[in-house]
């Protein structure tokens, strides 16, 4: 599953998006297709929005995918995130 596909299946069963979104995460690692890979990091961190270090980790991740990819929008927002939440 691709994350638009992701976001949809967790807006209406956060839980059943787990599975597909672990699985997307593993089969991108190490493919070089940041954006991708920052998208998925960044519906991780909803996912784990309850759990901070959790949340935190899949932020930071998507912020150096989002560097990579040269995605300044997406830099910045989570630049942002990460601020907010001490981790800058």
């Amino acid at each position: 599953m691709m994350p638009p596909d992701i976001a949809a299946l967790m807006a209406k069963d956060r839980e059943a998006s787990k599975t597909p979104l672990d699985h997307a995460l593993r089969a991108l690692h190490g493919s070089g297709e940041a954006r991708t890979l920052c998208a998925l990091h960044r519906l991780a961190a909803q996912y784990w929005d309850t759990e901070p270090a959790q949340a935190a980790f899949h932020l930071t991740h998507a912020y150096v995918y989002a560097l990579e990819a040269g995605d300044t929008h997406a830099e910045a927002d989570l630049f942002d995130a990460l601020a907010r939440d001490g981790r800058c």
